[in-house]
């Protein structure tokens, strides 16, 4: 491959910067668009969450079906060079419809374009970078696009109220000329675990060259290995835990900390800077101790903070408390794809299993906050932190019966 680590994964961080531009400028400002036509929450929210069920069926079978491409660019960045510049033109339209029914129509167009985008972009890492040096790559990519959450709030704060169509174009724009950065400089046919999975290709045969999404699913199922079955459930219910615990604190905040609506939504904030600060060190800590003893220690740490949080409800203590279990998470979030994509049985399927970690993560965004939703409906909001505690120890249970099977198995690729 000619380009080196640093600058692929330059480029890839580019890609994803781009596209979650545009997602979380879309979480700000299109729940206004919505209400300007649809007068109950309710249905606001349930449009809002439709780019997720999308992403659930949508991004293992673009994994899919990426995996099975092959053309002189190789099988990801044909897929970008179209869908990138057409969710822009999407994205720019969203402000420009005059009705409700044309709204929902460009949302979903965007949430069916732009889930397709996402796990393309995130399997160049496994492409291009060695199972070793992937947790590093994908803490740069992480903190990516984190940051995107600064600018769509910039874009906000400084150009919606005065502009606020224009301000559709500035994501959109962005998008665009990111397409043109990575169309001219970046070609998957050079990556190490394309030119591996043509060679399997022709050493298995054109009729069998292609690897079905069934094919790969009843392998992972009928497998005595466990361990990827074992890692996928606690995907999701630590991605349970995680999502509970950042959708359900501005209720949390004014009903157990007695916080206005305002100042409970910015309790997360410092936590955010917190998990950009400790995603680089989590991957360097995974590289010397092992990804599944880093991704424990982590989901240990929001578990420990959870309970914390439960014993000591200040404002305070909770500001300091969610800043704690925004670090434990980095070190799951930004190992737990890695640990994944290692655990594949062959480069074939490297974009199915982006896909397939995208579908448990989904799920565990889905259930959790219910279920937690569920347990305060029982317990009380001032036990929501020991209800998402028990949620994150049912996941440490799960992994640490992952690591038994992991110091038995013959090649301990997770480490």
């Amino acid at each position: 491959m000619s380009e080196s680590p640093r600058k692929i994964t330059f480029f890839i961080a580019l890609t994803l910067f781009a596209q979650e531009a545009t997602w979380n400028f879309y979480d700000n400002q299109v729940p206004v668009l919505l209400r300007e036509h649809v007068a109950s929450a309710a249905l606001v929210g349930a449009l809002m969450g439709m780019d997720n069920l999308f992403g659930i069926f949508i991004q293992p079978w673009i994994g899919n079906r990426s995996d099975n491409t092959r053309t002189r660019w190789g099988r990801r960045i044909p897929y970008l060079a179209v869908g990138m510049p057409l969710a822009a033109l999407l994205f720019v339209f969203l402000p420009w419809t005059t009705s409700a029914a044309m709204l929902i129509a460009v949302m979903a167009g965007y949430a069916l374009v732009a889930n397709t985008m996402r796990p393309l972009a995130e399997s160049l890492v496994p492409d291009f970078i060695e199972p070793e040096r992937r947790s590093r790559a994908n803490a740069i990519v992480k903190i990516a696009t984190a940051l995107t959450i600064i600018v769509a709030s910039l874009i906000s704060i400084f150009v919606v109220d005065e502009h606020p169509r224009a301000a559709f174009a500035i994501p959109s724009v962005i998008l665009l000329l990111v397409t043109v950065v990575i169309v001219g400089k970046v070609r998957d046919n050079r990556s190490a675990a394309y030119q591996a999975a043509v060679a399997e290709d022709e050493s298995a045969g054109a009729e069998v060259a292609r690897v079905p999404f069934r094919q790969v699913i009843t392998e992972m199922v009928t497998d005595t290995d466990r361990r990827r079955l074992l890692l996928l459930l606690t995907i999701m219910l630590f991605g349970g835990a995680w999502f509970a615990s950042r959708s359900l604190v501005t209720p949390y905040g004014m009903e157990a900390l007695g916080l206005s609506r305002g100042d409970a939504g910015g309790i997360t904030l410092p936590s955010g800077i917190a998990y950009v600060i400790a995603a680089y060190p989590a991957a360097l800590l995974a590289e010397r101790w092992g990804r599944l003893k880093t991704m424990g220690a982590g989901m240990a740490l929001f578990a420990a903070a959870m309970v914390a949080g439960a014993l000591f409800r200040t404002t305070t203590a909770t500001v300091v408390v969610f800043c704690f279990a925004a670090v434990g998470a980095a070190a799951f979030l930004i190992n737990a794809a890695v640990a994944l994509w290692n655990l594949a049985p062959s480069s074939r399927v490297l974009g199915t299993y982006t896909g397939l970690y995208a579908v448990t993560w989904y799920l565990g965004g889905f259930g959790g906050p219910a279920l937690i939703g569920g347990a305060v409906d029982l317990t009380g909001w001032n036990l929501m932190m020991l209800d998402i505690a028990v949620l994150a120890v049912l996941s440490i249970l799960v992994l640490l019966r992952l690591g038994r099977l992991q110091r038995r198995a013959v090649t301990p690729i997770l480490k």
